[in-house]
């Protein structure tokens, strides 16, 4: 009897064991994202609230969605009923403030209690300097929340895009093979050659100024492809430079890389990004 005993609990073990480390994953603990109501947290600041209304009312399609102030979310956020879309201040551990911001998307809990960077973080995307925006934030508002629900719903079929976050979508770069690559040229870094940049366009990579770029991004270009860089005002020592490769007309994320600053490493897509693209 007592073998029958032994030999029962070995064969479930296996079992219990899988679902013990099921509960514990992202996906699991995300799994409810499309059947709870996200409230999108305003910010108080005018402009950037009547665009984030307005984007959102026009592509939120993955869950049922509310507005909501500050004040209203410290009340509701450690109810885990809803997930939250909201505006966060990014500081690193070598910057003296913060100097990113960020939209993120994270669930309620209990854990809320002790601040938000102790609740679930579904995802995270730069989206502007905190002291500088430089208005290109409300060309890619839209980009950037498509890719935001594009990742949720990644996260929710595998753990792989919910624990690596948006450099998940680089493994798709190479789907860009036909599509033609457009930097703008204030989000290229110091010290890139003329003859780099001459050398790359046989590889579908251009250069065009930033206005133009913008207005591909405007007008839902058709294989085009275009650059977009977040990082602080002050381009200090320590913070973090945030590099993407946005899809024009589908919003889809080829490339989602980040570098620290420093005086070697200046603000934009490096050589290696450039040669990392060209290999795609």
């Amino acid at each position: 009897m007592k073998k029958i005993i032994v030999l029962a609990i070995a064969v479930l073990m296996p079992v219990i064991m899988s679902a013990q480390a099921q509960v514990n994953t992202k996906k699991v603990k995300i799994e409810d994202f499309t059947e709870k109501t996200t409230k999108v947290v305003l910010t108080g600041n005018i402009f950037f609230d009547q665009s984030l209304k307005d984007e959102v009312q026009n592509r939120w399609r993955i869950s049922p969605f509310e507005f909501c102030t500050l004040k209203e979310f410290e009340k509701l956020k450690t109810d885990d009923s809803y997930y939250f879309l909201m505006t966060v201040k990014g500081q690193f551990r070598k910057e003296t403030r913060p100097g990113l911001t960020m939209l993120s998307v994270m669930k309620g809990g209990a854990a809320a209690e002790k601040g938000i960077s102790k609740m679930l973080d579904v995802v995270t995307v730069p989206v502007m300097s905190t002291d500088d925006p430089s208005g290109r934030e409300f060309v890619f508002l839209p980009a950037l929340l498509d890719i935001i629900q594009e990742h949720i719903l990644r996260s929710m079929e595998t753990d792989v895009a919910g624990y690596s976050g948006l450099s998940s979508s680089n493994m798709d770069i190479s789907e860009a093979e036909t599509k033609d690559i457009i930097m703008a040229e204030e989000d290229l870094a110091d010290g890139i050659s003329e003859e780099e940049l001459e050398s790359l366009e046989a590889d579908g990579i251009y250069v065009a100024d930033t206005d133009t770029v913008d207005e591909m991004m405007m007008s839902h270009t058709p294989n085009a492809v275009l650059s977009y860089t977040v990082y602080p005002a002050d381009k200090a020592a320590g913070s973090f430079c945030y590099k993407m490769l946005i899809d024009a007309q589908t919003h889809k994320l080829y490339y989602f890389r980040k570098h620290r600053l420093s005086k070697k490493f200046g603000a934009g897509f490096l050589p290696e990004d450039l040669y990392r693209i060209a290999e795609r």
